[in-house]
């Protein structure tokens, strides 16, 4: 019987993708979904979706798919892989690598952890921090307009009767590079304190005179689901996230070193309301 793919194949470099791997899965001998996912410790429906040609996997569960189906057509794979990734609408609300997590993980997470050494993170981003950030970007208004709208609409888990713990430790350049304008740095930073003071926000802050930390890395966080592995979100040139445990645990380890480097919370807070005046008025002090 002919596999369906809610793409066609022939014009669909997603549903060209999703087909090989469909094709390296059974021969390598796992035969269903379920089986490839439970082998790669990953949700079955990152495989089924990677099949459909709904959407491309991430590089992580690319990498392991290439080496567990031990497919020799590793370069068709690959190139379909960068193709299928190209062709996602860059005026989608929520970008395509991470529709996934935020539709399926992040709303039902009970604990997020998060590591920012450059920008807020955007469960704590007010609309103007955020608009200035796509704006950076260089989207036209439509799309700004409609990525703001979904960030901000991420937010309402920490607002529900049963709130996500959110864990956040930034670095004290966030506190100083001004987004945006200085009174969209006083707003966000204003709105910082506010929401640090939350019972289950905590905020934490890496003092600039501590110099290298090892979160220099890039961004990260980690979401944990009751029930089900917990979940990375790598950010940098090439967004990935993943459940591989290899890859869950060199973050989770990150994040607690980064945690060691950082003022405690009551500390961080007067750091955080402090940069909030510095914006006020006539600027940085």
């Amino acid at each position: 019987m002919p596999r369906r793919n809610s793409r066609d194949p022939r014009t669909s470099a997603k549903a060209r993708l999703g087909e090989e791997l469909a094709k390296a899965r059974e021969s390598a001998g796992f035969a269903s979904q379920a089986a490839l996912a439970e082998h790669m410790r990953i949700d079955r429906t990152v495989v089924g979706k990677a099949e459909s040609g709904e959407r491309p996997p991430s590089d992580p569960v690319l990498k392991a798919w290439i080496e567990e189906c031990r497919i020799e057509n590793v370069e068709l794979v690959l190139v379909l892989a960068e193709l299928a990734r190209a062709a996602d609408d860059n005026n989608e609300p929520i970008p395509a690598w991470f529709a996934d997590y935020a539709a399926d993980i992040e709303p039902v997470a009970h604990t997020i952890k998060t590591w920012q050494g450059m920008i807020m993170p955007g469960l704590l981003q007010t609309p103007s921090y955020a608009r200035a950030l796509f704006e950076s970007m260089g989207y036209d208004a439509a799309t700004i307009d409609a990525r703001v709208a979904a960030r901000i609409k991420r937010q309402s888990i920490l607002d529900r009767a049963d709130p996500v713990s959110l864990w956040v430790v930034l670095d004290d350049a966030v506190l100083r590079r001004c987004v945006g304008s200085e009174t969209v740095m006083h707003e966000q930073l204003s709105y910082l304190a506010e929401r640090a003071t939350a019972h289950n926000i905590g905020v934490q802050v890496v003092p600039a005179e501590n110099g290298a930390n090892a979160g220099c890395v890039g961004a990260l966080t980690i979401a944990s689901v009751a029930g089900k592995p917990d979940v990375a979100v790598i950010e940098g040139v090439q967004d990935t996230v993943s459940e591989m445990q290899e890859l869950v645990r060199s973050a989770l380890s990150i994040f607690d070193r980064v945690r060691l480097d950082a003022l405690p919370g009551s500390a961080s807070l007067n750091v955080i309301m402090e940069a909030a005046k510095n914006y006020d008025g006539n600027g940085l002090a």
